[in-house]
């Protein structure tokens, strides 16, 4: 089965920048559909941004567009998500996903990560 690895998070100020990156293992695919999706504490899950198999197009919530970039690399399957401009509502656990399939802005991922912290201070 694929395995989503997470690294990065951490704490920052309001106005910091952070980054985090999801590799995949185990899985027989070359490549990936992957996404970051963030839940913080009492709140459902949400979609933060998506990348399809081959890297275009993209996809972003309105919270987060012009302040975060999903990139993918497929050797090895690597998405990195790089935030900007961070703000205090920014503050959740953010989980990496991945299909077979392109799903853009859809939560029916197959493949989850185990989930990063991210806390912005204002």
């Amino acid at each position: 089965q694929v395995r989503l690895v997470e690294s990065g998070g951490g704490s920052v100020q309001a106005g910091g920048s952070l980054s985090l990156s999801c590799v995949a293992s185990g899985g027989s695919q070359s490549t990936y559909a992957m996404a970051w999706f963030r839940q913080a504490p009492g709140q459902d899950r949400e979609f933060v941004a998506a990348i399809s198999r081959d890297g275009s197009p993209t996809y972003y919530s309105d919270s987060v567009k012009g302040r975060f970039t999903i990139s993918k690399d497929n050797a090895p399957i690597t998405v990195y998500l790089q935030m900007n401009y961070l703000k205090p509502d920014d503050t959740a656990v953010y989980y990496c996903a991945a299909d077979t399939m392109d799903l853009e802005i859809s939560d029916d991922y197959f493949y989850w990560g185990q989930g990063a912290q991210v806390t912005v201070s204002s």
